[in-house]
């Protein structure tokens, strides 16, 4: 248990710094960076599932239509 609480604790001093020095950079407030940076995660997730469905959509609609017939008799 030591070694999950010396490793969170490392987390949490130096990863957690990211947005708050990023934050100081563009002289904006921390809580808004960490906010866009959430919704920027979920745009993307959403977008990638999205372009995933279309795309599958799409070669459905291709097989649908483009059928390898087997003879001339098959139309």
């Amino acid at each position: 248990m030591s070694f999950m609480h010396s490793s969170r604790h490392f987390f949490e001093r130096h990863g957690f710094g990211v947005f708050s020095r990023f934050a100081d950079k563009l002289g904006m407030r921390a809580k808004n960076v960490r906010i866009f940076f959430i919704y920027i995660s979920f745009v993307t997730v959403g977008l990638s599932f999205a372009l995933y469905l279309t795309l599958a959509f799409l070669l459905r609609l291709k097989d649908m239509i483009y059928t390898k017939r087997s003879s001339v008799f098959d139309l």
